[in-house]
């Protein structure tokens, strides 16, 4: 089975991290969409999440997030691959 094919890839959108400012970041999809990534209290309050995503956002990086409710994951598309 190809990865696109598997049904719960398709809950997970890649994104790209635009913009960093407490308590906000931003992101792109692959789709062209600007999306609010919905962080955790857990992640709010902490300052290396902060400096962690500005790292991520200036690397450009593409980061896998949930099409629902547009939160990052702590899995990537190969781990629902396998399952």
């Amino acid at each position: 089975m190809l990865i696109d094919d598997n049904p719960k890839i398709h809950t997970i959108t890649p994104a790209q991290i635009t913009k960093v400012f407490y308590p906000y970041v931003i992101a792109k999809t692959e789709a062209g969409s600007y999306v609010n990534i919905n962080l955790s209290e857990k992640e709010r309050k902490d300052p290396l999440f902060w400096e962690s995503i500005a790292s991520i956002a200036k690397a450009k990086l593409w980061v896998p997030i949930g099409e629902r409710f547009h939160q990052l994951l702590s899995y990537d598309w190969t781990y629902n691959a396998a399952y």
